[in-house]
Protein backbone atom coordinates (compact mmCIF):
# COMPACT_ATOMS: atom_id res chain seq x y z
CA UNK A 1 0.00 0.00 0.00
CA UNK A 2 1.67 3.81 -1.11
CA UNK A 3 1.68 5.53 2.06
CA UNK A 4 2.10 9.02 0.81
CA UNK A 5 -1.10 10.82 0.32
CA UNK A 6 -2.96 8.38 2.15
CA UNK A 7 -4.38 8.99 6.07
CA UNK A 8 -3.36 6.75 9.17
CA UNK A 9 -5.00 6.18 12.60
CA UNK A 10 -2.56 5.23 15.07
CA UNK A 11 -4.27 3.49 17.96
CA UNK A 12 -2.14 3.49 20.80
CA UNK A 13 -0.19 6.52 18.91
CA UNK A 14 1.18 8.03 22.64
CA UNK A 15 3.13 4.92 23.15
CA UNK A 16 6.91 4.44 22.28
CA UNK A 17 6.09 2.06 19.38
CA UNK A 18 2.92 4.36 18.13
CA UNK A 19 5.66 7.18 18.07
CA UNK A 20 8.24 5.39 16.18
CA UNK A 21 5.80 3.95 13.45
CA UNK A 22 5.11 7.64 12.91
CA UNK A 23 7.90 8.99 12.63
CA UNK A 24 8.71 6.47 10.34
CA UNK A 25 5.42 6.99 8.38
CA UNK A 26 6.41 10.76 8.38
CA UNK A 27 9.43 9.98 6.06
CA UNK A 28 6.64 8.75 3.33
CA UNK A 29 4.55 12.01 3.56
CA UNK A 30 1.18 10.64 4.23
CA UNK A 31 -1.23 13.12 3.76
CA UNK A 32 -2.63 12.98 7.71
CA UNK A 33 -1.73 11.22 10.68
CA UNK A 34 -4.39 10.37 13.79
CA UNK A 35 -2.84 9.86 16.91
CA UNK A 36 -5.03 8.02 19.39
CA UNK A 37 -4.44 7.54 22.65
CA UNK A 38 -6.07 6.67 25.86
CA UNK A 39 -5.95 10.12 27.38
CA UNK A 40 -6.35 13.92 25.87
CA UNK A 41 -3.17 15.27 27.56
CA UNK A 42 -0.73 12.10 25.89
CA UNK A 43 -2.53 12.43 22.91
CA UNK A 44 -2.19 16.30 22.07
CA UNK A 45 1.11 16.08 23.59
CA UNK A 46 2.68 13.24 21.02
CA UNK A 47 0.60 15.68 18.29
CA UNK A 48 2.34 18.49 18.93
CA UNK A 49 5.70 16.83 19.04
CA UNK A 50 4.94 15.07 15.57
CA UNK A 51 3.43 18.39 14.41
CA UNK A 52 6.66 20.03 14.98
CA UNK A 53 8.59 17.09 12.85
CA UNK A 54 5.90 16.64 9.77
CA UNK A 55 6.70 17.36 6.32
CA UNK A 56 4.72 20.08 4.62
CA UNK A 57 1.37 18.81 3.53
CA UNK A 58 0.82 16.33 6.70
CA UNK A 59 -1.95 17.15 8.47
CA UNK A 60 -1.20 15.66 12.32
CA UNK A 61 -4.12 14.88 14.71
CA UNK A 62 -5.16 13.93 18.29
CA UNK A 63 -8.18 11.51 19.55
CA UNK A 64 -8.56 10.50 22.98
CA UNK A 65 -10.53 7.75 25.02
CA UNK A 66 -11.17 4.17 25.64
CA UNK A 67 -11.87 2.35 22.05
CA UNK A 68 -13.55 -1.05 23.84
CA UNK A 69 -16.24 1.35 25.12
CA UNK A 70 -19.07 3.84 24.03
CA UNK A 71 -18.70 7.09 23.05
CA UNK A 72 -19.96 8.95 26.08
CA UNK A 73 -17.78 6.69 28.13
CA UNK A 74 -14.46 6.70 26.24
CA UNK A 75 -12.95 8.85 28.93
CA UNK A 76 -14.19 7.28 32.13
CA UNK A 77 -11.53 4.98 34.21
CA UNK A 78 -13.00 1.40 33.71
CA UNK A 79 -13.34 0.94 38.03
CA UNK A 80 -15.82 4.03 37.67
CA UNK A 81 -17.44 2.45 35.10
CA UNK A 82 -18.35 -0.87 37.09
CA UNK A 83 -18.67 1.06 40.28
CA UNK A 84 -21.99 2.49 38.28
CA UNK A 85 -24.71 0.54 38.00
CA UNK A 86 -26.68 2.34 35.03
CA UNK A 87 -23.24 1.96 33.19
CA UNK A 88 -22.49 -1.78 34.06
CA UNK A 89 -26.42 -2.30 32.41
CA UNK A 90 -25.30 -0.71 29.21
CA UNK A 91 -21.72 -2.09 28.97
CA UNK A 92 -23.43 -6.46 29.70
CA UNK A 93 -25.64 -5.47 27.03
CA UNK A 94 -22.99 -3.74 24.38
CA UNK A 95 -20.79 -7.01 25.48
CA UNK A 96 -23.35 -9.74 25.33
CA UNK A 97 -26.35 -8.70 22.84
CA UNK A 98 -25.70 -10.30 19.55
CA UNK A 99 -24.37 -8.14 16.83
CA UNK A 100 -27.71 -8.00 14.96
CA UNK A 101 -30.55 -5.83 13.79
CA UNK A 102 -31.45 -2.78 15.41
CA UNK A 103 -28.68 -3.60 18.82
CA UNK A 104 -26.18 -3.94 15.91
CA UNK A 105 -26.55 -0.71 14.43
CA UNK A 106 -26.80 1.15 17.69
CA UNK A 107 -23.34 -0.53 19.13
CA UNK A 108 -21.77 0.45 15.64
CA UNK A 109 -22.89 4.02 16.01
CA UNK A 110 -21.69 4.17 19.29
CA UNK A 111 -18.50 2.46 19.40
CA UNK A 112 -15.34 4.27 20.06
CA UNK A 113 -13.62 3.02 17.47
CA UNK A 114 -16.19 3.31 15.24
CA UNK A 115 -16.82 6.97 15.71
CA UNK A 116 -13.11 7.35 15.31
CA UNK A 117 -12.81 5.57 11.67
CA UNK A 118 -15.84 7.94 10.79
CA UNK A 119 -14.99 10.86 11.55
CA UNK A 120 -11.25 10.49 9.75
CA UNK A 121 -11.82 7.82 7.73
CA UNK A 122 -8.55 6.20 7.60
CA UNK A 123 -7.18 4.39 4.75
CA UNK A 124 -5.19 1.71 7.35
CA UNK A 125 -5.13 1.50 11.24
CA UNK A 126 -2.08 0.54 12.30
CA UNK A 127 -2.85 -0.49 16.34
CA UNK A 128 -0.30 -0.63 18.81
CA UNK A 129 -2.62 -0.77 22.18
CA UNK A 130 -1.13 -3.85 23.87
CA UNK A 131 -5.15 -5.39 24.01
CA UNK A 132 -4.00 -8.72 25.64
CA UNK A 133 -2.51 -6.81 28.80
CA UNK A 134 -5.86 -3.91 28.67
CA UNK A 135 -8.23 -6.56 28.89
CA UNK A 136 -6.20 -9.61 31.10
CA UNK A 137 -5.04 -7.46 33.53
CA UNK A 138 -8.77 -7.20 34.69
CA UNK A 139 -7.74 -9.82 36.85
CA UNK A 140 -10.06 -12.25 36.89
CA UNK A 141 -8.67 -14.59 39.16
CA UNK A 142 -9.31 -11.94 41.80
CA UNK A 143 -12.87 -11.22 40.74
CA UNK A 144 -13.94 -14.84 40.53
CA UNK A 145 -12.77 -14.83 44.85
CA UNK A 146 -14.83 -11.69 45.01
CA UNK A 147 -17.65 -13.54 43.33
CA UNK A 148 -17.63 -16.35 45.43
CA UNK A 149 -17.45 -14.76 48.45
CA UNK A 150 -20.48 -12.77 48.01
CA UNK A 151 -22.58 -15.73 47.06
CA UNK A 152 -21.75 -16.67 50.21
CA UNK A 153 -23.45 -13.25 51.56
CA UNK A 154 -27.40 -13.09 51.88
CA UNK A 155 -27.35 -9.45 50.14
CA UNK A 156 -28.94 -10.63 47.13
CA UNK A 157 -28.44 -6.70 45.51
CA UNK A 158 -24.58 -7.26 46.22
CA UNK A 159 -25.10 -10.48 44.51
CA UNK A 160 -25.87 -9.27 41.68
CA UNK A 161 -23.34 -6.08 41.45
CA UNK A 162 -20.47 -8.57 42.46
CA UNK A 163 -21.53 -10.79 39.33
CA UNK A 164 -21.73 -8.01 36.94
CA UNK A 165 -18.87 -6.80 37.09
CA UNK A 166 -17.04 -10.37 37.35
CA UNK A 167 -18.59 -10.86 34.07
CA UNK A 168 -17.57 -7.48 32.64
CA UNK A 169 -13.80 -9.05 33.81
CA UNK A 170 -14.26 -11.48 31.64
CA UNK A 171 -11.79 -11.66 28.68
CA UNK A 172 -12.90 -13.65 26.10
CA UNK A 173 -16.02 -11.78 25.16
CA UNK A 174 -14.11 -8.00 25.20
CA UNK A 175 -11.70 -9.55 22.85
CA UNK A 176 -14.66 -11.24 20.31
CA UNK A 177 -16.96 -8.15 20.67
CA UNK A 178 -13.69 -5.99 19.47
CA UNK A 179 -13.07 -7.88 16.43
CA UNK A 180 -16.74 -7.99 15.57
CA UNK A 181 -16.87 -4.29 15.66
CA UNK A 182 -13.23 -3.85 13.90
CA UNK A 183 -14.83 -6.66 11.10
CA UNK A 184 -17.69 -3.75 10.43
CA UNK A 185 -16.04 -0.91 10.63
CA UNK A 186 -13.55 -2.13 8.11
CA UNK A 187 -16.89 -2.19 5.68
CA UNK A 188 -17.43 0.99 6.09
CA UNK A 189 -16.99 3.29 2.97
CA UNK A 190 -17.90 7.16 2.03
CA UNK A 191 -18.36 9.25 -1.00
CA UNK A 192 -14.60 9.89 -1.29
CA UNK A 193 -13.41 7.25 0.82
CA UNK A 194 -12.50 3.25 -0.20
CA UNK A 195 -12.65 2.44 3.67
CA UNK A 196 -9.96 1.30 5.82
CA UNK A 197 -7.97 -0.94 3.22
CA UNK A 198 -4.89 -1.89 5.81
CA UNK A 199 -5.59 -2.56 9.54
CA UNK A 200 -1.94 -3.86 11.28
CA UNK A 201 -1.51 -5.03 14.99
CA UNK A 202 1.45 -4.58 16.82
CA UNK A 203 0.79 -7.85 19.10
CA UNK A 204 2.95 -9.62 21.75
CA UNK A 205 3.31 -12.87 23.60
CA UNK A 206 2.78 -11.34 26.90
CA UNK A 207 6.24 -12.83 28.56
CA UNK A 208 8.67 -11.12 26.31
CA UNK A 209 9.66 -14.32 24.23
CA UNK A 210 10.18 -16.20 27.36
CA UNK A 211 8.69 -19.62 28.26
CA UNK A 212 6.32 -20.68 31.39
CA UNK A 213 9.93 -20.63 32.91
CA UNK A 214 9.88 -16.55 33.02
CA UNK A 215 11.69 -14.91 36.76
CA UNK A 216 9.22 -11.75 35.65
CA UNK A 217 6.28 -12.48 37.08
CA UNK A 218 3.14 -11.37 38.95
CA UNK A 219 2.89 -12.71 41.87
CA UNK A 220 4.39 -15.73 43.47
CA UNK A 221 3.37 -18.24 40.80
CA UNK A 222 5.96 -18.86 37.81
CA UNK A 223 4.41 -17.97 35.90
CA UNK A 224 1.37 -15.90 37.30
CA UNK A 225 -1.96 -17.16 36.20
CA UNK A 226 -3.00 -13.51 35.16
CA UNK A 227 0.51 -13.26 33.13
CA UNK A 228 -0.83 -16.73 31.51
CA UNK A 229 -4.35 -15.06 30.78
CA UNK A 230 -2.51 -12.29 28.89
CA UNK A 231 -0.48 -14.73 26.63
CA UNK A 232 -3.54 -16.80 26.09
CA UNK A 233 -5.88 -13.91 24.95
CA UNK A 234 -2.55 -12.51 22.63
CA UNK A 235 -2.73 -16.13 20.61
CA UNK A 236 -6.77 -15.79 20.85
CA UNK A 237 -6.55 -12.21 19.23
CA UNK A 238 -3.91 -13.53 16.46
CA UNK A 239 -6.19 -16.59 15.61
CA UNK A 240 -9.57 -13.96 15.53
CA UNK A 241 -7.12 -11.37 12.96
CA UNK A 242 -6.31 -14.60 10.87
CA UNK A 243 -10.39 -15.52 10.56
CA UNK A 244 -10.45 -11.52 9.74
CA UNK A 245 -7.78 -11.91 7.35
CA UNK A 246 -9.91 -14.86 5.48
CA UNK A 247 -13.67 -12.56 5.80
CA UNK A 248 -14.50 -11.03 2.76
CA UNK A 249 -13.86 -8.04 1.29
CA UNK A 250 -10.95 -9.31 0.42
CA UNK A 251 -9.49 -5.50 -0.68
CA UNK A 252 -8.53 -5.58 3.28
CA UNK A 253 -4.85 -6.63 4.30
CA UNK A 254 -4.42 -7.48 8.00
CA UNK A 255 -1.30 -8.64 9.50
CA UNK A 256 0.16 -8.71 12.62
CA UNK A 257 3.86 -8.37 14.11
CA UNK A 258 4.32 -9.40 17.69
CA UNK A 259 7.20 -8.54 19.37
CA UNK A 260 8.99 -11.03 21.67
CA UNK A 261 11.47 -9.23 24.26
CA UNK A 262 11.36 -6.45 26.02
CA UNK A 263 10.54 -2.99 24.11
CA UNK A 264 12.56 -0.14 24.98
CA UNK A 265 13.46 2.68 25.96
CA UNK A 266 11.64 5.92 25.65
CA UNK A 267 13.60 7.81 27.34
CA UNK A 268 16.61 7.98 29.82
CA UNK A 269 16.35 10.38 32.90
CA UNK A 270 16.33 11.53 36.50
CA UNK A 271 13.69 12.52 38.51
CA UNK A 272 10.69 11.40 40.64
CA UNK A 273 9.95 7.60 40.40
CA UNK A 274 6.16 6.55 39.21
CA UNK A 275 3.93 3.86 39.22
CA UNK A 276 0.14 3.78 37.95
CA UNK A 277 1.12 7.70 37.46
CA UNK A 278 2.00 8.48 40.72
CA UNK A 279 5.36 8.79 42.71
CA UNK A 280 6.29 6.20 45.08
CA UNK A 281 6.29 8.09 48.80
CA UNK A 282 9.52 7.47 50.57
CA UNK A 283 8.78 5.76 54.20
CA UNK A 284 11.49 4.65 56.70
CA UNK A 285 11.62 2.00 59.96
CA UNK A 286 14.54 2.65 61.97
CA UNK A 287 16.16 -0.53 63.45
CA UNK A 288 15.20 0.44 67.09
CA UNK A 289 11.94 0.82 65.61
CA UNK A 290 11.47 -2.92 64.39
CA UNK A 291 8.42 -4.40 64.48
CA UNK A 292 7.97 -8.19 66.10
CA UNK A 293 7.97 -10.47 63.54
CA UNK A 294 4.24 -11.67 64.10
CA UNK A 295 3.13 -8.25 64.51
CA UNK A 296 5.24 -6.98 61.13
CA UNK A 297 3.56 -9.61 59.46
CA UNK A 298 -0.34 -8.41 60.32
CA UNK A 299 -2.51 -6.40 58.75
CA UNK A 300 -2.23 -2.77 59.75
CA UNK A 301 0.01 0.87 59.04
CA UNK A 302 3.78 0.11 58.86
CA UNK A 303 6.48 2.52 58.23
CA UNK A 304 7.11 6.49 59.01
CA UNK A 305 6.62 8.76 55.92
CA UNK A 306 9.40 10.92 54.94
CA UNK A 307 7.31 13.25 53.12
CA UNK A 308 9.17 12.94 50.34
CA UNK A 309 9.16 10.47 46.99
CA UNK A 310 12.06 8.33 45.36
CA UNK A 311 13.99 9.97 42.72
CA UNK A 312 16.57 8.25 41.14
CA UNK A 313 17.92 6.89 37.29
CA UNK A 314 15.45 5.35 35.33
CA UNK A 315 14.97 4.28 31.86
CA UNK A 316 11.09 4.53 30.55
CA UNK A 317 10.19 1.38 28.92
CA UNK A 318 6.44 2.74 27.60
CA UNK A 319 3.71 0.25 29.18
CA UNK A 320 5.84 -1.37 31.31
CA UNK A 321 6.75 1.65 33.44
CA UNK A 322 10.33 2.90 34.69
CA UNK A 323 13.24 1.01 35.39
CA UNK A 324 16.64 1.46 37.86
CA UNK A 325 19.60 0.76 35.91
CA UNK A 326 20.21 -2.45 37.49
CA UNK A 327 16.51 -4.06 36.35
CA UNK A 328 17.29 -3.15 32.69
CA UNK A 329 20.48 -4.51 32.95
CA UNK A 330 18.87 -7.70 33.99
CA UNK A 331 15.92 -8.01 31.77
CA UNK A 332 17.84 -7.08 28.61
CA UNK A 333 20.70 -9.36 29.62
CA UNK A 334 21.61 -12.49 27.63
CA UNK A 335 19.24 -15.37 27.95
CA UNK A 336 16.81 -13.01 29.50
CA UNK A 337 14.05 -11.21 27.28
CA UNK A 338 16.78 -9.11 25.80
CA UNK A 339 15.31 -6.33 24.01
CA UNK A 340 14.08 -4.70 20.71
CA UNK A 341 13.62 -0.65 19.95
CA UNK A 342 10.38 0.61 18.77
CA UNK A 343 12.54 2.36 15.51
CA UNK A 344 13.08 -1.62 14.61
CA UNK A 345 9.91 -2.49 14.95
CA UNK A 346 8.39 0.46 12.76
CA UNK A 347 10.97 -0.37 10.25
CA UNK A 348 9.36 -3.50 9.99
CA UNK A 349 5.49 -2.14 10.29
CA UNK A 350 6.42 0.09 7.11
CA UNK A 351 8.08 -2.58 4.77
CA UNK A 352 4.77 -4.70 5.21
CA UNK A 353 2.52 -1.60 4.44
CA UNK A 354 4.88 -0.93 1.75
CA UNK A 355 4.09 -4.81 0.59
CA UNK A 356 7.61 -5.87 1.61
CA UNK A 357 8.12 -9.50 2.98
CA UNK A 358 10.02 -9.17 6.40
CA UNK A 359 8.82 -12.57 7.54
CA UNK A 360 7.44 -11.39 10.78
CA UNK A 361 3.65 -11.22 9.67
CA UNK A 362 2.14 -13.02 12.09
CA UNK A 363 -1.08 -13.90 9.79
CA UNK A 364 0.94 -15.18 7.37
CA UNK A 365 3.20 -17.34 8.70
CA UNK A 366 0.02 -18.84 9.76
CA UNK A 367 -1.51 -19.00 6.37
CA UNK A 368 1.72 -21.07 5.31
CA UNK A 369 1.42 -23.11 8.49
CA UNK A 370 -1.72 -24.18 8.69
CA UNK A 371 -3.43 -27.39 7.24
CA UNK A 372 -5.51 -26.56 4.94
CA UNK A 373 -8.16 -28.85 2.22
CA UNK A 374 -5.73 -31.55 1.00
CA UNK A 375 -6.47 -33.24 -2.71
CA UNK A 376 -6.58 -36.77 -1.37
CA UNK A 377 -9.69 -35.82 0.88
CA UNK A 378 -11.10 -34.26 -2.13
CA UNK A 379 -11.09 -37.56 -4.01
CA UNK A 380 -12.44 -39.32 -0.86
CA UNK A 381 -15.11 -36.74 -1.15
CA UNK A 382 -16.67 -38.15 -4.17
CA UNK A 383 -16.40 -41.80 -2.55
CA UNK A 384 -18.25 -40.66 0.18
CA UNK A 385 -20.98 -39.00 -0.97
CA UNK A 386 -22.03 -42.31 -3.56
CA UNK A 387 -21.27 -44.02 -0.30
CA UNK A 388 -24.39 -42.00 1.69
CA UNK A 389 -26.16 -42.05 -1.91
CA UNK A 390 -26.48 -46.01 -2.20
CA UNK A 391 -26.81 -46.30 1.83
CA UNK A 392 -30.16 -43.73 0.95
CA UNK A 393 -31.28 -45.94 -1.47
CA UNK A 394 -30.83 -49.55 -0.07
CA UNK A 395 -32.89 -47.79 3.63
CA UNK A 396 -35.35 -46.01 1.63
CA UNK A 397 -34.25 -42.44 3.30
CA UNK A 398 -33.43 -39.25 2.23
CA UNK A 399 -30.51 -37.74 4.44
CA UNK A 400 -30.94 -33.64 4.44
CA UNK A 401 -30.34 -32.16 7.98
CA UNK A 402 -30.05 -33.23 10.94
CA UNK A 403 -29.63 -29.74 12.95
CA UNK A 404 -26.42 -30.97 14.67
CA UNK A 405 -24.01 -29.00 12.08
CA UNK A 406 -26.00 -25.81 12.22
CA UNK A 407 -27.55 -22.78 11.96
CA UNK A 408 -30.78 -23.82 11.39
CA UNK A 409 -30.74 -21.83 8.41
CA UNK A 410 -28.61 -24.48 6.74
CA UNK A 411 -31.21 -26.82 7.77
CA UNK A 412 -34.44 -24.71 6.80
CA UNK A 413 -32.31 -24.25 3.31
CA UNK A 414 -31.60 -27.86 2.65
CA UNK A 415 -34.82 -28.82 3.09
CA UNK A 416 -36.63 -26.30 1.05
CA UNK A 417 -34.52 -27.25 -1.80
CA UNK A 418 -34.92 -30.48 -1.26
CA UNK A 419 -38.96 -30.05 -1.67
CA UNK A 420 -38.19 -28.01 -4.80
CA UNK A 421 -36.63 -31.52 -5.89
CA UNK A 422 -39.16 -33.75 -4.78
CA UNK A 423 -42.09 -31.38 -6.48
CA UNK A 424 -40.39 -30.66 -9.71
CA UNK A 425 -39.04 -34.24 -10.56
CA UNK A 426 -35.50 -33.09 -9.69
CA UNK A 427 -35.05 -30.61 -12.68
CA UNK A 428 -34.64 -27.07 -12.27
CA UNK A 429 -36.00 -26.28 -15.62
CA UNK A 430 -39.47 -27.28 -14.19
CA UNK A 431 -38.62 -25.27 -10.90
CA UNK A 432 -38.67 -22.54 -13.70
CA UNK A 433 -41.79 -22.73 -15.12
CA UNK A 434 -44.31 -23.17 -12.35
CA UNK A 435 -45.25 -19.99 -10.46
CA UNK A 436 -44.70 -19.35 -7.30
CA UNK A 437 -47.64 -20.08 -6.28
CA UNK A 438 -47.90 -23.57 -7.97
CA UNK A 439 -44.70 -24.08 -6.10
CA UNK A 440 -45.93 -22.91 -3.06
CA UNK A 441 -49.19 -25.24 -3.11
CA UNK A 442 -46.83 -27.95 -4.44
CA UNK A 443 -44.84 -28.10 -1.73
CA UNK A 444 -47.80 -27.89 0.89
CA UNK A 445 -49.49 -30.69 -0.42
CA UNK A 446 -46.58 -32.34 -0.60
CA UNK A 447 -45.88 -31.97 3.18
CA UNK A 448 -49.26 -33.12 3.82
CA UNK A 449 -48.96 -36.59 2.36
CA UNK A 450 -45.58 -37.20 3.28
CA UNK A 451 -45.61 -37.53 6.89
CA UNK A 452 -42.17 -38.94 7.26
CA UNK A 453 -40.27 -36.23 5.43
CA UNK A 454 -42.73 -33.77 7.87
CA UNK A 455 -41.89 -35.39 11.26
CA UNK A 456 -38.22 -35.19 9.96
CA UNK A 457 -38.28 -31.52 9.75
CA UNK A 458 -40.22 -30.60 13.02
CA UNK A 459 -38.19 -33.03 15.12
CA UNK A 460 -34.90 -31.72 14.61
CA UNK A 461 -36.45 -28.24 15.94
CA UNK A 462 -37.34 -26.78 12.26
CA UNK A 463 -41.08 -25.59 12.36
CA UNK A 464 -42.72 -24.91 8.95
CA UNK A 465 -44.88 -21.65 7.64
CA UNK A 466 -47.81 -22.35 5.65
CA UNK A 467 -48.47 -20.93 1.85
CA UNK A 468 -50.91 -18.24 3.26
CA UNK A 469 -47.82 -17.13 6.24
CA UNK A 470 -50.26 -17.76 9.10
CA UNK A 471 -50.20 -20.70 10.68
CA UNK A 472 -47.02 -23.17 11.81
CA UNK A 473 -46.40 -26.68 11.81
CA UNK A 474 -44.08 -26.99 14.91
CA UNK A 475 -42.84 -30.00 17.02
CA UNK A 476 -41.70 -29.38 20.82
CA UNK A 477 -38.12 -27.53 20.00
CA UNK A 478 -37.87 -24.90 17.75
CA UNK A 479 -34.64 -23.54 16.79
CA UNK A 480 -35.42 -20.43 15.08
CA UNK A 481 -37.80 -17.34 15.36
CA UNK A 482 -38.52 -16.63 12.08
CA UNK A 483 -38.97 -17.91 8.70
CA UNK A 484 -35.53 -16.41 7.34
CA UNK A 485 -33.58 -17.81 10.01
CA UNK A 486 -34.70 -21.22 10.35
CA UNK A 487 -38.48 -22.33 8.99
CA UNK A 488 -39.61 -23.95 6.32
CA UNK A 489 -40.83 -20.95 4.57
CA UNK A 490 -43.84 -22.62 2.15
CA UNK A 491 -45.04 -19.06 0.80
CA UNK A 492 -45.06 -17.57 -2.66
CA UNK A 493 -42.92 -15.04 -2.02
CA UNK A 494 -40.15 -17.60 -0.88
CA UNK A 495 -40.59 -19.66 -3.74
CA UNK A 496 -40.32 -16.73 -6.00
CA UNK A 497 -36.62 -16.16 -4.09
CA UNK A 498 -35.63 -19.52 -4.79
CA UNK A 499 -36.57 -19.46 -8.70
CA UNK A 500 -34.42 -16.30 -9.07
CA UNK A 501 -31.46 -17.87 -7.20
CA UNK A 502 -31.69 -20.66 -9.19
CA UNK A 503 -32.07 -18.56 -12.36
CA UNK A 504 -28.90 -16.74 -11.16
CA UNK A 505 -27.02 -19.83 -10.87
CA UNK A 506 -27.62 -21.01 -14.29
CA UNK A 507 -26.93 -17.73 -16.22
CA UNK A 508 -23.73 -17.33 -14.27
CA UNK A 509 -22.82 -21.05 -15.31
CA UNK A 510 -24.05 -20.58 -18.42
CA UNK A 511 -22.13 -17.02 -19.19
CA UNK A 512 -18.76 -19.16 -17.86
CA UNK A 513 -19.15 -22.12 -19.99
CA UNK A 514 -19.51 -19.39 -23.13
CA UNK A 515 -16.23 -17.63 -22.23
CA UNK A 516 -14.39 -20.85 -21.98
CA UNK A 517 -15.62 -21.50 -25.58
CA UNK A 518 -16.03 -25.30 -25.08
CA UNK A 519 -12.36 -25.82 -23.37
CA UNK A 520 -13.47 -27.53 -20.19
CA UNK A 521 -10.80 -25.60 -18.54
CA UNK A 522 -9.53 -25.34 -15.17
CA UNK A 523 -10.86 -21.39 -15.18
CA UNK A 524 -14.19 -21.44 -13.67
CA UNK A 525 -15.65 -24.15 -11.27
CA UNK A 526 -17.88 -26.47 -12.37
CA UNK A 527 -20.37 -26.94 -9.17
CA UNK A 528 -23.45 -26.94 -11.71
CA UNK A 529 -22.00 -28.37 -14.84
CA UNK A 530 -22.96 -31.84 -15.80
CA UNK A 531 -19.11 -33.51 -16.56
CA UNK A 532 -20.66 -36.34 -18.95
CA UNK A 533 -22.11 -33.66 -21.47
CA UNK A 534 -20.29 -30.40 -20.44
CA UNK A 535 -23.85 -28.32 -20.40
CA UNK A 536 -25.48 -26.98 -17.00
CA UNK A 537 -26.54 -29.22 -14.45
CA UNK A 538 -30.99 -29.44 -14.69
CA UNK A 539 -30.67 -31.62 -11.47
CA UNK A 540 -31.39 -30.36 -7.85
CA UNK A 541 -28.20 -31.06 -5.40
CA UNK A 542 -29.82 -29.31 -2.22
CA UNK A 543 -26.10 -29.53 -0.62
CA UNK A 544 -24.59 -27.52 -3.84
CA UNK A 545 -27.64 -24.81 -4.19
CA UNK A 546 -27.11 -24.45 -0.13
CA UNK A 547 -23.20 -23.93 -0.46
CA UNK A 548 -23.98 -21.34 -3.54
CA UNK A 549 -26.39 -19.61 -1.29
CA UNK A 550 -23.27 -19.44 1.52
CA UNK A 551 -21.11 -18.21 -0.66
CA UNK A 552 -22.22 -15.78 -2.81
CA UNK A 553 -25.60 -14.71 -1.52
CA UNK A 554 -24.53 -14.69 2.27
CA UNK A 555 -20.52 -13.78 1.08
CA UNK A 556 -19.60 -17.15 3.39
CA UNK A 557 -17.11 -17.89 1.22
CA UNK A 558 -13.35 -19.35 1.92
CA UNK A 559 -11.22 -16.73 0.49
CA UNK A 560 -7.78 -18.86 1.25
CA UNK A 561 -7.48 -22.45 0.37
Amino acid sequence: MEIQGHTFLILGGAGQVGKAVSRRLLYHRPSHLIIASIDQASAEATAALLANEAPDGTKISACWGNIFVRWEYKDMRWEEMLADEGIRSQLLSDLLEPLVGERKEDILKNATLSRFVRQYEPDGIIDCINTATAFAYQNIYASSHELLDAMRDVDAEKHLAVAEQHVLRTYIPHLVRHIQVLNEVMKFQGEHWQGVRLYLKVGTSGTGGMGLNIPYTHGEEKPSSMLLSKSALAGAHSLLMFLLARTPPTRKVVKEIKPTAAIGWAQIGYGPIRRRGRPIELYDCPPEEAYPLAAALADGDFGAPTGEVLENVYVDTGENGLFALQEFSTITSLNQMEYVTPEEIAHYIVMEIQGGNTGFDVISALDQSVLGPTYRAGVLREGALARMRHLEQEHDVESIAFEILGPPRLSKLLFEAHLLKLISDDSMARVQSMTPEELSVAAFERLKEDARLRSQILSIGIAILTPDGEKLMRGPQIKADNADDGWVDLTPANMAHWQQRIRQIQERTHAELLADGGQYSSRFYRVFVDPATGDVKDHIVPGDLAGWIFTYEERGMRVKS
